[in-house]
């Protein structure tokens, strides 16, 4: 195995151990709002000191992986999260539960722009698309902790026992994995003319690189509105509008997270062939199709299929955004982390709004009502990005 497949497989596991804990605390949220008694409005700053820690810590972080390397900053940022996130259950007061969120919420989105920073280089090398395979590490990351926190629940065992396996092992996978990353002067080394010389200087000094990682960024804060909504909603969807029995409330979930995975497994070879200008829209319309058909047929299993092309259709949005934000930051000689901090910064706002937006909306109107305005987004990612992609670097 070529020392390049290695630090693909090591990032894959980086991802991976992402997913599976952010879906493991995921699982606990009503464990944390029975134990400290709090209300839906008291809770949501919990969910917004997770999110708020990984804005503010991303402007300096792209400095802090250009500096220290993407290597060395996946698998610090990845114990840190893993320690973080075990101890979220062991906290005795709810005012210390805010900044310990906000410090985990920083070590995931560390751990996130870190492990992006080593798959935009070494897509960089293969010469080919590989991003989307990686982030479906993340997906499949994600399902598994949800199904092993679901069952651990269930089984009546200590939550805290559960955090202390899943994140004992998540730093284990990241140590071993720390063996195949490899460091950008290594990857250099291995392909000097796909991987010019990047500098540790502000993307802000370039105005023009500037403004496209920020049209990079709108576009995955839109794409992260609908996919944070398809997440946080379907459930509710399910139950309250499509009037889904017990044992299939949670099939829209469960089908968009496989559309996901799937999708973003599958997407890479379909990028090669028609590269992002026509894999952008067409990805789009999938989704608007599937959202619009499971809000046109509210009945279980169309509404369930309708959400499994969604998932397919907005699988590769994120995973091209960030690619194209490290691959532009590497064309105009600064680090691929300094690229993607500044589009993560602004995408991480819609995975937060994304959710109270909806809210917000469906209790205003309707649920259906507030799901139907995702397709605008969808349809505005399509119209923006046609125009952008076509405009070169």
């Amino acid at each position: 195995m070529s020392q390049l497949t290695k630090a693909r497989c090591a990032t894959m596991a980086i991802l991976f151990c992402n997913g599976v804990i952010y879906a493991s605390w995921g699982v606990h949220v009503p464990t944390i709002k029975d134990r400290f008694h709090l209300s839906d409005a008291v809770l949501s700053l919990a969910m917004l000191a997770v999110a708020l820690g990984g804005i503010l810590v991303m402007a300096w972080g792209g400095r802090w992986i250009g500096r220290v390397g993407s290597a060395h900053a996946a698998v610090r940022s990845g114990l840190l999260m893993a320690l973080a996130a075990f101890g979220i259950l062991l906290v005795p007061q709810y005012a210390l539960l805010l900044p310990w969120l906000l410090a985990y919420g920083a070590a995931s989105a560390l751990n996130d722009i870190a492990a992006n920073s080593q798959a935009v280089m070494l897509e960089t090398h293969f010469g080919k698309p590989i991003i989307g395979s990686l982030h479906g590490s993340f997906s499949v990351g994600g399902m598994l902790g949800a199904i092993v926190a679901s069952a651990w629940r269930g089984a009546g065992w200590p939550n805290e026992a559960h955090m202390l396996v899943v994140c004992g092992l998540c730093a284990l996978i990241t140590l071993l994995a720390a063996r195949g990353l490899m460091q950008e002067s290594a990857l250099q080394a291995a392909g000097p003319e796909h991987a010019p010389a990047s500098s540790d200087a502000p993307v802000s000094a370039e105005p023009r690189l500037h403004r496209r990682l920020q049209m990079l960024g709108f576009l995955s804060f839109l794409g992260l509105v609908v996919e944070g909504a398809m997440y946080d909603w379907t459930a509710v969807y399910m139950r309250d509008v499509a009037q889904a029995s017990a044992g299939l409330i949670g099939a829209g979930y469960a089908a968009f997270s496989i559309g996901m995975a799937t999708g973003r497994f599958l997407g890479d070879p379909v990028r090669a062939r028609l590269g992002p200008t026509l894999v952008i829209p067409c990805s789009c319309a999938l989704c608007i199709v599937g959202v619009g058909a499971a809000l046109l047929m509210p009945r279980p299993l169309l509404a369930a299929s309708g959400f499994l092309l969604a998932g397919l259709g907005l699988s590769n949005v994120i995973p091209i955004m960030f690619s194209s934000a490290g691959r532009e930051a590497i064309a105009h000689c600064r680090t691929a982390s300094a690229g993607l901090a500044v589009t993560t910064r602004l995408a991480y706002v819609g995975l937060l709004a994304g959710p109270v937006i909806v809210g917000f909306i469906a209790h205003a109107l309707s649920l259906r009502i507030a799901l139907a305005l995702l397709l605008l987004c969808a349809l505005a990612i399509a119209l923006v990005s046609m125009r952008f992609f076509r405009t070169p670097a």
